[in-house]
């Protein structure tokens, strides 16, 4: 940081996270240890370490074993501290975050829409990113990942497993189930995209009337 001539606020965020990286994970890189090891040990420890995390999203709960398996497979543990932007709005989606601990301030403008302004707090068993579901749902291929409806911003200490674009594409074209009606309108249930603009449209038609 001193060789690049970082600024003081930028050292400090730096300090920080590797601080909160220390004490979430004791100075231990999972992810290197696990991959020295065969792939089926690999699978088990990935399986202990994130079903019981994966099962505590409603969206995954109607999921049978081996769906649940592939996704453990493919999760990597992501940690931000306070203040830190996962995504802005209008950003290239990524990937999908489901939180294990902490909370997020999600909020939206409608793309710039004047006067227009929503948010709200996601915490443990939420997950964000979901526009990346409606990519990985569609059995057309497309190169183009979605943008961001909202910006989420981590308003504590924030700890979960993050599944990537590509890794979803993948397992989204191995199981085919995943392109259910009854997947999709549970989805549009719990997700925080799709309950801001069902407000909107109820708050619209209200005023109509």
């Amino acid at each position: 940081m001193h060789h690049r001539q970082l600024p003081q606020e930028l050292k400090q965020s730096v300090r920080k996270y590797d601080q909160y990286k220390w004490l979430a994970t004791g100075g231990v890189d999972e992810e290197t240890l696990l991959k020295g090891l065969p792939l089926d040990l690999q699978r088990d420890i990935k399986r202990h370490l994130c079903l019981e995390l994966v099962r505590r999203v409603p969206l995954f709960d109607t999921m049978d074993e081996r769906m649940l398996d592939a996704i453990c497979e493919r999760l990597k543990p992501a940690l931000c501290t306070e203040n830190t932007y996962l995504v802005r709005e209008g950003d290239p989606v990524n990937e999908m975050l489901f939180i294990i601990r902490g909370h997020l301030d999600s909020y939206t403008t409608n793309g710039g829409r004047t006067g227009f302004f929503n948010s709200c707090r996601i915490g443990p068993g939420d997950f964000c990113g979901e526009e990346l579901l409606t990519w990985a749902l569609d059995p057309r291929p497309s190169m183009v990942i979605p943008s961001s409806t909202r910006t989420v911003q981590a308003i504590s200490e924030v700890e979960g497993f993050a599944l990537i674009a590509e890794d979803l594409k993948f397992v989204a074209s191995q199981f085919r189930r995943l392109h259910s009606k009854q997947l999709r309108n549970k989805l549009r249930f719990h997700s925080h995209q799709w309950r801001t603009w069902a407000a909107c449209f109820i708050q619209v038609a209200w005023r109509r009337k």
